[in-house]
């Protein structure tokens, strides 16, 4: 059994609301105090499987010269990034999920902006400026910082070709008892809201690759694998994506004073091509 927790008070469900992915950033940095509330509140946030992970802000301007870090030109005008780091071990990716969800929300609650990266930043040089052990990794990133009234061209495209404003229908994504039959919202009572944060949460180009099969009071959380990014990177980004939407379910679910666990249930349904079984959330 999994059991994920915070223990700092942050009103979640605004957070998920209020935050957006951020690439333009104002020439003003992150003041110190802040930058410590982010690293002492992400410690505080436990993973929902037995990984190791820590997280660590990585400051354009204190860098060597010699480390030159970039983002191929994604993000304009951040100076400052929270790194993920983490060693490659079963659950890796849905517990970075689930945790650096958490810590993005708890940054948009400081008023601060964000963004994902998983593929488009210099792995290599960020290795270098982290001084990782030969077993870590750095899969993700975000930078931090305030957000520019004017995006510059590349965000502008990214955002329209992501199409972040749009998200799957309710049908699409939420499922009573098994795949044959779709979720409807007066049907999931007071877990209403806990399926609705999830369905506007972040995920990879807008995928939305998480399925979700309602049987009582237990959630069987599910990936809908899009082959596209099988071999892009050298960690299953999809499974990341199913550890944000854990994230925003339980947060959620957390708020409205429900408690619960996760479990590996198998609940042996059929499933649609290419969607396979993750873990379960089993309500008390």
């Amino acid at each position: 059994m999994f059991l994920g927790r915070c223990i700092r008070e942050v009103n979640m469900r605004d957070a998920m609301l209020k935050r957006k992915s951020i690439r333009t950033y104002k020439d003003e940095a992150v003041p110190q105090d802040l930058r410590q509330k982010i690293i002492n509140y992400a410690y505080t946030v436990k993973a929902p499987f037995n990984t190791k992970m820590r997280f660590q802000i990585v400051d354009l301007n204190n860098t060597s010269p010699d480390i030159k870090l970039g983002t191929y030109r994604v993000i304009r005008g951040a100076t400052t990034y929270i790194c993920a780091v983490t060693r490659k071990e079963s659950r890796m990716e849905e517990s970075l999920g689930y945790v650096f969800e958490n810590i993005i929300l708890y940054a948009t609650s400081l008023s601060l902006g964000t963004c994902w990266l998983g593929g488009t930043f210099n792995k290599t040089e960020f290795v270098k400026a982290l001084n990782l052990s030969e077993d870590e990794c750095v899969p993700v990133i975000t930078p931090i910082g305030y957000s520019k009234d004017k995006r510059s061209l590349v965000d502008t495209i990214m955002a329209a070709a992501a199409g972040s404003r749009n998200r799957k229908d309710w049908t699409e994504l939420f499922f009573d008892k098994d795949f044959s039959k779709p979720l409807k919202k007066e049907e999931a009572g007071i877990f209403s809201e806990c399926l609705e944060m999830v369905r506007v949460a972040p995920s990879a180009s807008n995928r939305q690759p998480w399925r979700i099969v309602k049987d009582r009071n237990n959630f069987h959380f599910f990936l809908c694998r899009n082959k596209l990014y099988g071999k892009i990177l050298d960690f299953d980004i999809q499974k990341v994506d199913i550890g944000i939407a854990m994230c925003h379910f339980e947060l959620t679910a957390r708020e409205l004073g429900i408690s619960g666990i996760w479990r590996d249930m198998k609940p042996g349904l059929t499933c649609p091509k290419n969607v396979e079984y993750i873990i379960s959330y089993a309500a008390q």
